[in-house]
């Protein structure tokens, strides 16, 4: 049973990536910073359809506007979601998610599972 657990360390060690290489882990952090940025990816996904500013911010609420902003210019330089201006009057924008975007559904489906399963036992701090 111990070389058995050895070996499984030892894969999990192998997995690591080498000195000098950066970890997937931090890229993945930073893609996904900040308090609305997994929120918005997330219902972005579920909507799967195009969708005005102002329909996004109540579904996210309550983000702040700036913040809403901000996070949405990120993902789109990211390749994330896409960003529509209909020239009318008043302006039109409409958000949606990328094809890329769409492969974080998995992750982001497993994030959500995992807290229904264990916010309970979750201790505030």
């Amino acid at each position: 049973m111990a070389n058995a657990e050895l070996s499984t360390a030892e894969k999990n060690i192998a997995a690591l990536p080498t000195a000098g290489e950066p970890c997937p882990m931090v890229g993945f952090v930073n893609l996904v910073a900040g308090k609305w940025a997994i929120p918005i990816l997330y219902r972005l996904i579920l909507i799967d359809t195009p969708i005005r500013f102002s329909e996004l911010q109540r579904a996210v609420a309550p983000i702040a506007q700036k913040e809403l902003t901000r996070q949405l210019r990120q993902f789109e330089q990211r390749g994330l979601v896409t960003r529509q201006v209909f020239p009318e009057v008043p302006p039109r924008v409409e958000y949606q998610i990328t094809p890329l975007g769409k492969t974080l559904r998995p992750t982001l489906d497993s994030l959500a599972n995992w807290m229904r399963t264990h916010a309970p036992q979750l201790i505030d701090g």
